[in-house]
């Protein structure tokens, strides 16, 4: 089973959520899950364009009470 490390960017507005993700993936264990908190909400085509591009999969993106859940899994 993957390792999770959670990210908590709550308040932060692009592009920021995304750059923290991207520094904090640096941390994660290939094949490790990143979930990262946010409340912008340009958050989620931010998200989608990030994994898109990179060497990550977007695992799941989910909304709950102006909170976006993004898990991002790193490759391995």
């Amino acid at each position: 089973m993957s390792n999770i490390t959670t990210l908590d960017v709550k308040g932060l507005n692009c592009p920021l959520p995304v750059l923290r993700a991207r520094k904090a993936l640096g941390t994660v264990a290939p094949g490790g899950t990143l979930r990262v908190l946010a409340t912008d909400p340009g958050a989620s085509r931010d998200f989608e364009a990030f994994c898109r591009a990179g060497d990550v999969t977007l695992v799941s993106s989910t909304e709950a009470d102006g909170v976006f859940v993004f898990e991002i899994r790193k490759a391995g």
